[in-house]
């Protein structure tokens, strides 16, 4: 191995692990202190009721490890949003599961706590795939009711859905396994199967002090929601049991007795793993995320025994396409190419730029995969589309369209991985968060913003020094260094892939390595649903 290849393994490591130190810290919840507290009362923590439910020895593919990152400090912060949720197996099933965190706040709802119910209900959703609630929350975080409580995308979208889902045929399935309050109530009510852990599990629309408060009635809030009443008196649960493991086989029980459904028929065979060792992406993706290499070295890595079939090799080379497999899985891949290129007509392009033959090229290729349903895996490490007259004048703006218009219209199921930059327009044609992939991972190496970090400086810089100007201050070169110094510290933080996994922008982040298994489960929950709709580019022809 070369001197740049140990150079670029170093670093790579460091940043994994990075990653896996701040995964042990999101994986303590509340803290150790509130796991105690868990436990002394008889009740598993949420990871631990995941561990135990699902099927031994298979994978768990985490969605929004790290939403609320950084986020609410000022009242203590809310690690992993308050709630874990994923993709696993029960009973051979694969299926989503919500697990509300309650050494977190007791299992509060924050604003990032319903855009990643949501977001979990919505892959359940665009997959047909049975969710499992299991429910141990005190409601709304009353303090930022304001965010969560009335607006389309807040708290009360989850209810929708689980109304649109059983509409759609899809399985939920709900424990209570500690506190249901509230509006919050509906959800488990408004599955197919409540279930309910005795002594532990409540529900009820009010608690006790509110209902002595609201009509002047003395009630307990076993007596007023407990398994007892609900399931001897009201009927609003099915069955109750005796603790959470007790609960959690009887939902393993329910699971093993459901028939299969309707596949939508994607292509796999026996998986192989890539010839090139997957170790090797530490070494073969740069350090400096301005050096070129060639994404081939990155895909030889990914793909089943290493075999990539590119599709027009010598055309638009600034944008990789080609069929492989990944985990046995047919897939396209629409990858950008950091290493400098020659155009058809001899000019040399820049790396990590969509050129208008690329955008054209990509465009062509995502409509043969749906035409062959291929689903699609865009890997991001993209500057944007190219800008100036020659580029304006070879109408960059049409090529572009026609590759949005095209990937927006996609009816194959879409994965994104960003191993390097996202910024602009870029981040939009290869499939960003806005354009529905079913699942938007990154690497630690990513960054995703409007442009990159010393670009965005040098603008605000003379937008704060104009702005300076005008009201007659005068600014000293020291001051103007340490000025750019500060805009550039707020924007690189904004620019990590922890602030964007944060805000959900992306699934999570995962190492490198794990690439395939976010793929391949990806495609394998995709496969629950059939493709009804008919590929169409719209207005914009190729």
């Amino acid at each position: 191995m070369d001197l740049e290849f140990n150079k670029n393994e170093d670093l790579n490591k460091q940043q994994l692990f990075q990653l896996k130190k701040k995964l042990e810290k999101v994986k303590l919840g509340g803290g150790q202190k509130r796991i105690d507290a868990q436990h002394e009362k008889g009740k598993l923590t949420a990871r631990e009721r995941i561990d135990y439910l699902r099927d031994k020895g298979t994978e768990f593919l985490e969605v929004g490890a790290f939403a609320g990152e950084g986020m609410y400090e000022e009242v203590g912060g809310c690690p992993s949003g308050g709630v874990v949720t994923g993709i696993g197996y029960v009973s051979g099933k694969q299926c989503m599961i919500v697990a509300n965190d309650a050494t977190v706040k007791a299992g509060a709802w924050f604003p990032i706590t319903a855009k990643k119910n949501l977001r979990a209900q919505e892959i359940a959703m665009e997959n047909r795939l049975p969710i499992i609630y299991l429910v141990d929350s005190a409601g709304v975080f009353l303090p930022m009711q304001n965010e969560i409580f009335p607006d389309k995308e807040h708290f009360g979208r989850q209810f929708r859905n689980n109304a649109k889902m059983s509409a759609m045929g899809i399985i939920q399935v709900a424990a209570i396994m500690g506190s249901c309050v509230a509006g919050g109530a509906y959800l488990p009510i408004m599955s197919d199967e409540a279930m309910i852990v005795d002594k532990t599990g409540s529900i009820f629309l009010a608690g006790s002090y509110l209902v002595k408060a609201a009509i002047g009635e003395d009630v307990d809030n076993e007596t007023l929601g407990g398994a007892t009443t609900h399931c001897e008196i009201s009927g609003v649960t099915d069955n109750k049991y005796a603790n959470d493991q007790e609960c959690l086989d009887a939902i393993r029980k329910i699971f093993d007795k459901i028939g299969a459904f309707e596949k939508a028929g994607f292509d796999r065979k026996e998986a192989k793993l890539p010839a090139k060792k997957i170790e090797e992406i530490y070494g073969v993706f740069p350090a400096d995320r301005a050096k070129p290499y060639d994404i081939r070295e990155v895909i030889d890595r990914l793909v089943d025994n290493s075999e990539f079939d590119e599709y027009k090799a010598l055309y638009g080379k600034s944008i990789v396409c080609g069929t492989a497999r990944i985990d046995g899985w047919a897939v396209g891949i629409i990858a950008n190419q950091r290493k400098i290129v020659k155009s058809k007509k001899g000019e040399m392009q820049m790396g990590g730029v969509i050129y208008s033959d690329s955008a054209d090229k990509a465009a062509r290729f995502i409509m043969n995969c749906n035409q062959r349903k291929i689903p699609l895996v865009f890997i991001q490490d993209v500057s944007g589309f190219m800008v100036g007259s020659r580029a304006e004048h070879g109408g960059i703006i049409k090529d572009g369209a026609k590759m949005v218009n095209a990937m927006a219209n996609s009816v194959v199921p879409k994965f994104t991985l960003v191993i390097g930059n996202s910024f602009g327009a870029g981040n939009y044609a290869m499939c960003g968060k806005a354009y529905d992939p079913r699942l938007i991972y990154a690497w630690p190496s990513a960054q995703m913003a409007v442009m990159s970090g010393a670009s965005a400086a040098k603008t605000l810089l003379q937008i704060r020094v104009a702005t300076l100007k005008a009201q007659g201050k005068v600014i000293t070169p020291e001051e103007e260094a340490q000025l750019l110094q500060e805009i550039t510290q707020k924007y690189e933080e904004e620019l990590s892939p922890y602030y964007a996994a944060a805000r959900l922008w992306v699934d999570g982040i995962i190492d490198p390595a794990e690439t395939r298994k976010v793929i391949s489960m990806g495609i394998e929950a995709a496969d629950h649903a059939p493709i009804t709709e008919r590929f169409n580019v719209g207005v914009i022809q190729t």
